[in-house]
């Protein structure tokens, strides 16, 4: 094993010296997060070359590659720590081998592409005692805190439902798989692309590498696109454990396997020191909880409900945003909670200053600790899409019980001797 750098940092003026996995779309946004925070990068990586130019321009003494496999080898001595915003199929992967390199990890949500990789990365928190987050920024935001401390200083009283929905998706679902490729363009690399999916996965543009969500050989869909934030106030507030059964009770067509344009999925959990069972309820693709709830509100695009037997919270947005207890003469009556969380000095600055040794390596609140079981939770829902009828979930077997044909989806196949090791 190798040993975590949590002091390489204090060799460099307590500077983070970073490597970016993917430095276009999203990663752009992690690039600019590092130059911000004053991070050191002397390499990057990027399948497509002409993403280059936001790394290149505030480090053009940085090295670029195409292939992060041959970056985090070549370079291991000269970064602390990783950051990575790529196609979800390829989160664990790089994840995995930087920290088996004993490298700090930024990941982007959701954590993994399956429910196996998900269990690893939090195995892989605990063996190398590095530094981790998850890109779910919501959890470092006021709203989603109001929502916690309400709920656990007993506002709403015992819960007995929850309901999460998104606007997503807002790309092309469902779709079909290319039956005939177009040429690829020079400046990116499909087969790194591709990683450990299969190569009859076809290069098409317009398709690739951008509108990749809605296919299941590289996107984790609506549900591993958003949970990891609207679902993230359920899961820090009622601490729920694994579920112990999740089923799709509704979803339109699926195309050669790729994901649907709508579904709920339901998730029952058990009780839990002294908390009643509950159940919760996802909806995407326009679905939403039924106005039946009989809260009296208009439902937003996005947002979250938890409701309880003595009041409700009902949030909009993604990300926690303006929560508000219902009736409003329980708000009222209620007020705001009281402070029992500390507030984020901001989501990846909690990163830097763990992976610096200025803060543990549990300092982060969404670090893999938190991360891992939460996107365990999230992508059982994708397991969901897959099969029919209710799935019973043995979480410490990592295992659908009375479905043999669903286990197939808790983790996948690697292609192209692609490296996807265990912790």
């Amino acid at each position: 094993m190798m040993a975590p750098n949590i002091l390489v940092a204090d060799h460099h003026g307590q500077k983070l010296r970073i490597a970016h996995v993917g430095t276009g779309g999203r990663a752009g946004a992690h690039v600019n997060m590092a130059a911000g925070e004053g991070c050191i990068c002397n390499t990057y990586c990027d399948v497509d070359e002409s993403k280059w130019g936001s790394a290149k321009s505030k480090w053009p003494k940085a090295k670029g590659y195409r292939d992060y496999r041959e970056m985090l080898e070549k370079e291991k001595d000269n970064y602390d720590a990783v950051s990575i915003a790529t196609p979800d199929h390829h989160h664990y992967p790089a994840a995995i081998m930087a920290m088996k390199l004993g490298k700090h990890v930024y990941c982007e949500k959701p954590l993994t592409h399956t429910v196996w990789e998900a269990r690893q990365l939090g195995i892989a928190r605990d063996k190398y005692k590095l530094a981790t987050q998850m890109g779910n920024q919501g959890h470092s935001n006021e709203g989603n805190r109001l929502m916690v401390e309400w709920i656990q200083q007993g506002a709403l009283g015992k819960i007995s439902e929850v309901h999460c929905w998104t606007n997503r998706p807002v790309w092309p679902q469902p779709v079909a798989n290319p039956k005939k490729a177009d040429p690829i363009p020079d400046n990116i690399d499909w087969d790194v692309y591709l990683g450990p999916a299969p190569k009859t996965q076809l290069y098409k543009k317009g398709i690739y590498p951008f509108k990749w969500r809605g296919f299941w050989q590289f996107g984790a869909g609506a549900l591993g696109d958003m949970g990891c934030h609207t679902m993230d106030a359920f899961f820090w507030a009622m601490d729920p454990g694994a579920p112990t059964s999740v089923e799709c009770v509704k979803k339109s067509e699926m195309i050669d396997g790729n994901f649907p344009k709508s579904s709920v999925v339901k998730m029952k959990f058990p009780a839990k020191d002294g908390r009643p069972a509950f159940d919760f309820y996802w909806y995407d693709g326009g679905e939403k909880p039924d106005a039946a709830l009989g809260l009296g509100r208009k439902l937003p695009g996005t947002g979250c409900i938890f409701v309880g037997d003595k009041s409700s919270i009902m949030s909009a947005g993604d990300y926690g945003d303006s929560p508000r207890i219902i009736p409003e003469a329980k708000m009222r009556e209620i007020g705001r909670p009281k402070k029992t969380i500390e507030r984020s000095v901001g989501h990846y600055k909690e990163f830097v200053l763990a992976a610096t040794g200025k803060k543990p390596i549990d300092y982060p609140g969404s670090n893999f600790g938190y991360a891992s079981p939460f996107s365990e939770t999230v992508l059982l829902g994708n397991v969901a899409l897959r099969c029919e009828g209710e799935l019973k979930w043995d979480s410490k077997k990592i295992k659908v019980t009375n479905n043999d044909e669903a286990n197939k989806y808790v983790n996948k196949e690697y292609h192209n001797d692609w490296p996807a090791p265990a912790a």
